[in-house]
């Protein structure tokens, strides 16, 4: 079995991309390569929220039931 180098990988993809004309094709390759980076994204962000989180619930921060439901009719305007 031969490993690749991510390098070779990258310029093989170059190489294949460069000669494909299929637009079907290289706006799928685009969409691949945007989630995979906005996924990344959303990890992130993710993971800071739940980090917040933590950090508010162990410095006590925290609403009871009936100040969320408070908070949440004023929101809404009910």
């Amino acid at each position: 079995m031969i490993t690749m180098k991510v390098t070779d990988i990258k310029q093989e993809l170059r190489t294949l991309i460069e000669k494909e004309n299929d637009l079907h094709v290289l706006e799928a390759i685009k969409t691949l390569l945007v989630k995979s980076s906005l996924d990344q994204v959303l990890k992130e962000k993710l993971t800071s929220r739940a980090k917040r989180a933590e950090e508010d619930i162990r410095a006590g921060n925290l609403y009871s039931r009936e100040e969320l439901e408070k908070k949440m009719d004023d929101k809404l305007g009910l």
